[in-house]
């Protein structure tokens, strides 16, 4: 057979930019006819050098890093907040529920733009809004909680932006076994951030007196990566990584994205544990610091907390081991993940399975233990928070692979739309309110005792958890190998027969 024919007709012809178009309809596992060529040719060069990419994700992880800042320094002074407003514990978990709901209602329209328009645009865009309002939100007075609460919405418009574009972006510069080290990196910064905002905003608050410092640090570090992000952050031609540096390219209605996502069973069912992982760690990163101030006075070990500064002390040790635990967790969940995805193809759900289950036993021990031991509950909220913190890197992994780079920004939109909306949104909240009506039906019941009991929700959400994951291990293997035949192994339209295209491509390669 004459090689050098079937060659040159292949280099005359330009290999176009890869496409999705929507007249496929995209089926869910199947491969799409309508793609041109996703196979690229050897002498096609990435589009940005990796030098720039590890800069790129130098920045990233930076604005992550403040984005959890300044989401968890809110709980770093809730009883400063409390005690200045003189709110409830329902009213105080309202300010993480409506940032929250700001941040999940607006995520979708940003998965949307992220998937058709410049996504460092819509970055700095959203970042330039969560500087304004987290800033204004240390302006306020005694008399404008109100306000406060107004300006808690406004920061999550921000940070939807930010948290549905950033990790396609990364998924478009690195791929394989170099992108999960990557996303790894990327979200070890969520626990991380976490913690420091704890740290940051109890010692802002203790440092100056006044609590609305804690909300002026990250806004004053987020000019910074504003700045940065305009000159080091590129924005990738989606789906570079998997075609060395052609991209794919997109023509499907919204509509048809979300139907696409819908049949895709991993993402589902994946989306429904990250829902239960959200709502879990959503809850105790609010409630927890309060909960151990409370656990203190109860055990006569210090007065209760009426003035305007509180003891802050939990909140140091509460924010240094989440940042650990994040640090920890993420490394091992990656490690373990990459060790054992080549021989499992459904590892990574099993890993997360493992993390939520086997966090319950641990979250029950805290929650009874706290009354009598700090020390042995500061011991299970570590072993706690590390079996959770193994899931973070590894769930954003699975996404990028089981969703085609057309509709990864969309899928990262409405997981995080779906995973605030019935997590994290209202669990501060519903926690709050358990532990008032507590209170209200039974006066005798202390504040601790109150939320010790609203906090026995979260162990049975773990168990939620976990099942989801343990169905996702069903679907895994096949959804991944459909992402990968579509982005990977589809031939040019020109072969003809599957036989005789397998037949070129053997002796392409001998």
């Amino acid at each position: 057979m004459d090689q050098k024919g079937s060659v040159s007709s292949h280099q005359d012809k330009p290999v176009p930019r890869c496409s999705l178009g929507s007249s496929s309809g995209l089926h869910y596992g199947a491969l799409v006819n309508s793609v041109s060529s996703l196979a690229p040719l050897a002498s096609d060069k990435p589009p940005i050098s990796q030098r720039r990419a590890y800069v790129a994700i130098a920045v990233l992880c930076y604005v992550n890093l403040l984005n959890y800042m300044e989401r968890y320094t809110i709980a770093g002074v809730l009883s400063d907040i409390k005690n200045f407003f003189d709110i409830s514990d329902s009213t105080a978990g309202l300010l993480q529920t409506v940032f929250i709901c700001s941040f999940l209602l607006l995520a979708p329209l940003f998965g949307y733009l992220g998937d058709r328009y410049n996504r460092k645009y819509i970055m700095l865009c959203g970042l330039s809004v969560w500087l304004l309002t987290a800033a204004g939100s240390s302006l306020v007075s005694k008399s404008q909680f109100w306000l406060l609460v107004l300006l808690r919405a406004l920061v999550g418009v921000g940070e939807a932006s930010y948290s549905t574009v950033a990790p396609t972006i990364i998924g478009d510069l690195f791929s394989g076994g170099q992108r999960s080290v990557m996303i790894c990196i990327f979200y070890i910064f969520i626990p991380v951030g976490s913690g420091l905002g704890y740290i940051t905003g109890a010692g802002s608050a203790n440092l100056t007196g006044d609590w609305r410092w804690a909300l002026r640090i990250t806004p004053i570090m987020g000019l910074v990566g504003l700045v940065l992000m305009v000159f080091l952050c590129p924005n990738p031609p989606r789906g570079a990584a998997e075609t060395h540096g052609d991209g794919v390219t997109g023509h499907s209605s919204y509509v048809e994205d979300v139907k696409y996502l819908l049949k895709n069973k991993s993402y589902v069912w994946s989306s429904l544990g990250v829902t239960s992982l959200a709502f879990l760690t959503g809850a105790l990163a609010f409630w927890l610091p309060t909960f151990l101030a409370r656990a203190h006075v109860t055990q006569g070990l210090r007065p209760s907390c009426t003035g305007e500064s509180c003891n802050s002390t939990d909140s140091y040790i509460f924010g240094a081991v989440t940042v650990a635990t994040g640090i920890l967790g993420g490394a091992l969940g990656t490690t373990i993940s990459r060790q054992l995805r080549d021989r499992f193809s459904h590892a990574d759900p099993l890993i997360c399975a493992v993390g939520m289950l086997g966090s319950v036993p641990c979250l029950f021990i805290t929650i009874f233990v706290a009354s009598s031991s700090i020390p042995v509950t500061y011991v299970f909220i570590f072993f706690g928070e590390l079996l959770l913190s193994l899931n973070w890197a590894v769930l954003a992994d699975i996404l990028l692979y089981v969703v085609v780079p057309t509709r990864r920004a969309t899928a990262e939109a409405l997981q995080i739309t779906v995973g605030h909306l019935l997590g994290d949104a209202g669990s501060p909240y519903l926690l709050g309110v358990i532990s008032d009506a507590i209170l209200s039906s039974n006066p005798d019941t202390s504040d601790f005792r109150s939320l010790m009991y609203s906090l026995l929700l979260c162990p049975f959400m773990g168990i939620l958890g976990g099942v989801f994951f343990l169905i996702t291990t069903m679907y895994i293997t096949e959804d991944k190998k459909a992402v990968q035949r579509l982005v990977e192994g589809l031939q040019p339209q020109q072969a003809p027969a599957p036989d005789s295209s397998m037949e070129l491509s053997n002796k392409s390669d001998v």
